[in-house]
């Protein structure tokens, strides 16, 4: 067995690492790859929730970094120091909010770079802010920069302006024999009556789950019949809770909190809605895609080449009246629904098998560490 010193060091930063797509995703190569590199991961919120999908054997530290917020000086002297303290082989960073540390490897000549950029915030939903902007063109033009999505790819290329052979196109993927339509099924008690809707998400702004509530409004207000499960939990859940409430439509709609593996729960859905401002190439769609489900969502990053074409006149308009109608279209059809979920389980066949992604981030990997 190759000794510990021998094996790559990966430094990983997350904004947070609580469970999402980008952590997911990581936990997943992490546990593929096993015992190939040695792992130092950062969440510059503290929040350490993803660590439980992480294998038992993996080498895994978790430092404890001085971060202030809101003082990048300071911030990058911490960064330069733990940089120097941990001496990895490679620094993966992860989004926007982890910029900082690969200001400080570029500034400290340090170790190789590797960004991975998923997607934006609510800030950056409708256009770029350009100091960000001009940041990523002058912080990341020597990294080697993944995109999963080709719209982001379009971004990095047009907007960013980054050296085309720095950028890699990894599309996600995933394990498609347990996220399968066939299998054990998660029976949520949802309240009302109908076919059951559900999203998966963090319960962020940018997830805009209140235009799915009101649309779920909408809807009731038209006599059509169904529930609401929404599968996450995040820091505008009293705020969503609360405006279900006042809509009056408490009786139709259940909030789980998080799930660990939601592979059974998609399983019990009819519909699986996505009401997003901004989103890339979104894993929950992923899922739902090969648990063969049918898609309602808002048109937006790649959802148009990610969905099988079937599924496409399902994509609509970001706003409440839009998303109320397209979920009409398949809540009233379940012949209809059976066929756009099988042809997305087909698409994520075809496309989204993990073992590509596995492949070609240890390429890249492998080739980032030498």
């Amino acid at each position: 067995m190759t000794s510990a010193r021998a094996r790559p060091r990966l430094l990983s930063v997350f904004a947070t690492f609580a469970v999402g797509g980008p952590q997911v995703r990581f936990a997943a190569l992490a546990n593929h790859y096993g015992l190939a590199w040695r792992h130092t991961i950062v969440a510059m919120d503290g929040r350490l929730d993803c660590a439980a999908r992480l294998s038992p054997g993996l080498d895994v530290t978790f430092p404890e970094i001085e971060i202030r917020r809101g003082s990048v000086l300071a911030n990058l002297s911490s960064f330069r120091r733990a940089l120097k303290d941990l001496a990895p082989d490679v620094l993966v960073t992860h989004n926007w909010g982890s910029i900082e540390w690969a200001m400080a490897n570029l500034l400290l000549g340090g170790a190789r770079h590797v960004h991975i950029e998923d997607g934006f915030g609510p800030e950056e939903a409708r256009a770029q802010i350009r100091r960000r902007v001009l940041t990523r063109r002058l912080v990341l033009r020597r990294s080697m920069v993944v995109l999963p999505s080709l719209t982001l790819r379009a971004i990095a290329t047009d907007v960013w302006r980054l050296p085309a052979g720095r950028l890699r196109y990894i599309p996600n993927g995933l394990d498609l024999d347990h996220f399968r339509p066939e299998g054990p099924v998660a029976v949520l008690l949802a309240p009302g009556e109908g076919p059951l809707v559900g999203t998966v998400a963090a319960l962020r702004p940018e997830k805009n789950l209140a235009r799915l509530l009101r649309a779920s409004r909408l809807l009731l207000d038209q006599g059509v019949g169904l529930r609401l499960a929404i599968i996450g939990d995040g820091p505008q859940r009293l705020e969503l809770e609360a405006l279900t409430a006042e809509l009056g439509i408490a009786g139709a709609v259940l909030f789980t909190g998080a799930v660990q593996d939601p592979a059974a729960i998609y399983r019990g859905l009819d519909v699986f809605a996505l009401s997003s401002d901004t989103e890339q190439m979104p894993l929950s769609v992923l899922e739902a895609m090969a648990t063969g489900l049918p898609v309602a969502a808002t048109s937006i990053g790649d959802l148009p080449q990610m969905l099988a074409p079937e599924n496409g006149p399902f994509l609509c308009e970001p706003s409440d009246a839009a998303l109320a109608r397209t979920l009409h279209s398949l809540l009233g059809d379940a012949a209809l629904r059976r066929r756009l979920g099988a042809a997305n389980r087909a698409k994520a066949e075809r496309d989204y098998n993990e073992q590509a992604m596995f492949q070609a981030y240890g390429a890249l990997l492998r080739q980032a560490t030498g």
